[in-house]
């Protein structure tokens, strides 16, 4: 029993030195291998949704807590800041005064009526980041536009790359239509040719038949002259010796 004890203090000591810097201040790393897939930048996370980082899980287990809520450890237990967040927004306790949305980043601020008291929060996809808890409303308001300038900051290469996608999506439907344009372009002009090829053929055709058929009329005009030469001859033959004659 002692050396559980023992296990439990040692592993609460080494998660409670990763979770608390700078005077109180609670920063969880994301998990590396998580699933959760990140939302479409500019989407709102409903803050029950929200969940602590998993290194507040693993206090939770080595401190052999049981949740009551996703994340958040039974009272008795020690608690990070994150986790008394999540159980006072599981409970419904807290007001939220502001929240601030820059791709899938956001921080809120919210506030504890009961003991005059804020908490401010940074969180990324579904997972609080880094939480802190203050009385005094100018340094929470100042936590808070420190927080938002952060989401700001980490937010642009995602919304870099939403950007990057959104250009991408579009060039390549803009190629897609130029390519179809081309094809019926190409086809049309595949047309023209065929029939200009059958127009020249045409023409060439017409235009032998047009000899043949001049040199056809003046041979026909020929034997006109010749016929109507013949007739008058045979005329006048008929004709001669009679009054008027010539």
């Amino acid at each position: 029993m002692k050396s559980l004890l023992t296990v439990r203090r040692a592993l609460l000591l080494a998660t409670t030195g990763a979770l608390l810097q700078h005077g109180g201040l609670v920063l969880a790393g994301e998990s590396a291998g998580s699933t959760d897939s990140v939302p479409v930048v500019g989407t709102r996370p409903a803050m029950s949704a929200l969940t602590p980082q998993p290194v507040v899980a693993a206090l939770r287990a080595a401190s052999g807590g049981a949740a009551s809520a996703p994340g958040v450890a039974d009272g008795g237990d020690a608690q990070g800041t994150v986790a008394e967040l999540m159980q006072m927004i599981h409970d419904k306790q807290l007001t939220e005064l502001r929240t601030t949305y820059n791709g899938s980043y956001g921080a809120s601020l919210f506030f504890y009526p009961q003991e005059m008291t804020y908490y401010v929060a940074l969180f990324q996809d579904k997972h609080f980041w880094r939480v802190i808890k203050s009385q005094d409303d100018t340094r929470a308001e100042a936590i808070y536009t420190d927080f938002v300038q952060q989401t700001g900051q980490l937010a642009e290469v995602e919304i870099r790359r939403a950007q990057l996608q959104a250009q991408k999506a579009f060039i390549e439907n803009v190629i897609a239509v130029s390519e179809d344009r081309a094809r019926r372009l190409q086809a049309d002009l595949d047309v023209a040719r065929t029939q200009q090829a059958k127009v020249n053929d045409y023409q060439r055709q017409t235009q032998s038949e047009a000899v043949a058929l001049r040199a056809e009329k003046e041979q026909a005009q020929a034997q006109l002259r010749q016929v109507q030469n013949e007739v008058q001859q045979l005329q006048r033959q008929t004709e001669s010796g009679l009054p008027g004659s010539r």
